[in-house]
């Protein structure tokens, strides 16, 4: 047990062991002692919790609503949102010789971000999927992964495998002074836009004449073609929106972070792929619910544990949830027609 006394933090010998081994070093142990007891600790995981999981939902959207529609894993996806970042690198820097307020660069920026991405994300869908739309769902699969592969092996070539430095495109609230201690303006600025994002995508989805025929296409996509449909139009904007909104996330997190490289997009896929699976892949709340529940066990996992064990924990999650609930938290399970 922790006891604190005038400032002073007294542990048992078995209890520095303990931390010890978790792989602290002797300043982040001491850190850590003086804010485990502490609420503001607590609030400060859950909201950096929060943060994670509003870049996983962004990212996972996409990879739920493309499934929904054409039961692809569009492995590809990852690559989508690293694209997001480069762009919106290469423009907020150009924008920023020209010496234009901080607000208008972010907004630029994210609208050439986000359609630069979306005609990535409608180019891959023409050239890697569409053909194999009959194809064995193994060739389709098999396309993704190497689209993939295409696409970081491009960047790598243009970027090269070295960290670039990422301008903070978010600006500091002035009213977030006094709650810098638990969340910062750029945690605020991101759960707000994701949490916008999050409402006009449901709005769109359920009330928009696109929406009712996404939802149609992803019911049933032959009865779907018989009403009228364009099928192939409603998949292509599936692919633009999951793209846009993955370029989103890309900017968010690069300014969050300040560095980005050509491999961000790999491990951004896996845990948003993970996060989709996680609340049930093909079910939009279960794909924000997946990517919640994800940024908090790694965020709770990191500080009162070891960040050695994030992806452990996270993975480990995933497991226990798939082993009593197969189709995800929010997912059904699939009914085969006879």
């Amino acid at each position: 047990m922790v006891v604190t006394t005038h400032a002073v933090t007294v542990i048992s010998a078995s209890q520095f062991l303990g931390y010890a081994t978790l792989g602290l070093e002797p300043d982040q142990l001491l850190q850590h002692l003086a804010r485990y007891p502490s609420m503001d600790y607590f609030i400060e995981l859950l909201f950096s919790g929060l943060t994670r999981g509003s870049i996983y939902a962004l990212l996972a959207l996409g990879y739920t609503m493309v499934y929904g529609i054409i039961g692809l894993i569009n492995f590809a996806h990852g690559e989508i949102y690293m694209i997001g970042a480069y762009t919106a690198l290469i423009v907020s820097t150009v924008l920023s010789i020209y010496g234009l307020p901080p607000l208008t660069i972010l907004v630029v920026t994210a609208l050439a971000a986000a359609l630069w991405a979306a005609a990535y994300g409608f180019t891959v869908e023409r050239l890697a999927y569409r053909p194999l739309r009959n194809a064995p769902r193994l060739s389709p699969l098999i396309s993704a992964i190497g689209m993939s592969i295409f696409l970081q092996n491009f960047v790598l070539l243009a970027q090269t495998s070295d960290f670039q430095p990422f301008p903070s495109l978010i600006p500091e609230l002035a009213f977030m002074e006094p709650f810098a201690a638990v969340i910062g303006s750029k945690d605020l600025t991101i759960l707000i836009v994701a949490a916008l994002v999050m409402i006009l995508l449901t709005f769109m989805i359920k009330f928009t004449r696109t929406g009712k025929a996404m939802r149609a296409t992803s019911q049933d996509r032959k009865m779907a073609l018989l009403v009228g449909i364009n099928v192939d139009n409603i998949i292509s904007i599936t692919f633009l929106i999951g793209s846009a909104l993955a370029a989103i996330g890309g900017l968010l997190i690069a300014s969050h972070v300040g560095q980005i490289n050509c491999s961000i997009g790999f491990i951004a896929g896996i845990k948003a792929f993970t996060a989709a699976v996680l609340g049930g892949i093909g079910s939009i709340p279960g794909a924000v619910l997946g990517s919640f529940v994800l940024g908090l066990t790694e965020a709770f996992a990191t500080g009162y544990v070891s960040s050695d064990y994030e992806d452990a924990f996270a993975f480990a999650l995933l497991v226990l949830i798939l082993i009593f609930r197969p189709a995800g938290l929010l997912g059904k399970a699939a009914i085969d027609k006879v």
